[in-house]
């Protein structure tokens, strides 16, 4: 492991802390929209206990991760090929994750959509979930596959693992701090609760496609992500004018 102590020095390792912290903290929404609405669903006193457990469990993934760099680079390596397309361990585990958020994004999006036909389940506008252990596993599911994206997007971009130590804690940190305000933000906006299950339904898919060999800039997930959650506010901000205007009335 590199010292860290040379690199304080080092104008180029300070930029790619700057550049890997801000890829990180990127690549935590995904997992931080999934924790928030799935612990939303478990009974009030347990929220935020499932969320501060869920990040921990990420930031234990990725630092472990970290710790098997050499092995981490192998999951890239095909292991067997299908009409002429390999796949690696890495491309399994993404297309998996992104069938496991496809299949849970579009249950939740159901639930929502037709609540009639789930009375029974519903806690707070989705499915109930049956347990807080429950809760935990499922997101200890997603935590996985997005640590595995996280850490190889790491080690791609600096071979400086004390770089990678300190951009992955930072970005633990913030999704940390964001967490509840975001899950409650959530909880008390039921359209954006539709936005983030499309959000998760958009993030699946391209897991799946990344696996099967399709890469997708980042870029333009995030950009239409952004552009949705920019109409939405103009939404929410028109609805708050309406209000306003009718209670003046």
């Amino acid at each position: 492991m590199d010292s860290i102590i040379p690199l304080l020095s080092d104008p180029a390792a300070w930029v790619a802390l700057v550049t890997l912290i801000v890829m990180e903290v990127v690549l935590g929404i995904d997992n931080l929209i999934f924790i928030s609405i799935l612990t939303n669903k478990l009974p009030e006193n347990q929220r935020e206990k499932a969320r501060k457990i869920g990040i921990g469990l990420a930031l234990v993934m990725r630092l472990g991760l970290l710790g098997t760099v050499a092995w981490i680079v192998q999951l890239t390596e095909p292991v067997f090929e299908v009409f002429g397309q390999g796949f690696s361990w890495k491309d399994l585990i993404l297309i998996g994750g992104g069938l496991f958020l496809v299949w849970k994004a579009t249950k939740e999006i159901h639930h929502n959509v037709d609540p009639e036909d789930h009375k029974e389940d519903m806690v707070g506008g989705g499915a109930a979930i049956n347990s807080f252990s429950a809760a935990i596993a499922q997101i200890l599911v997603l935590d996985l596959v997005f640590s595995v994206d996280s850490i190889i997007t790491a080690v791609g971009m600096t071979p400086h693992v004390p770089i990678m130590v300190v951009a992955v804690v930072v970005a633990v940190t913030v999704m940390l701090l964001a967490a509840n305000p975001l899950a409650n933000f959530i909880e008390k906006n039921p359209t954006i609760v539709m936005l983030a299950l499309a959000f998760l339904l958009m993030i699946g898919t391209t897991l799946i496609a990344e696996g099967m060999g399709f890469h997708v800039p980042k870029g333009y997930i995030y950009a239409a992500m952004a552009f949705s959650a920019l109409v939405e506010v103009l939404n929410m901000v028109s609805r708050n004018a309406r209000k306003k205007k009718k209670t003046l009335h």
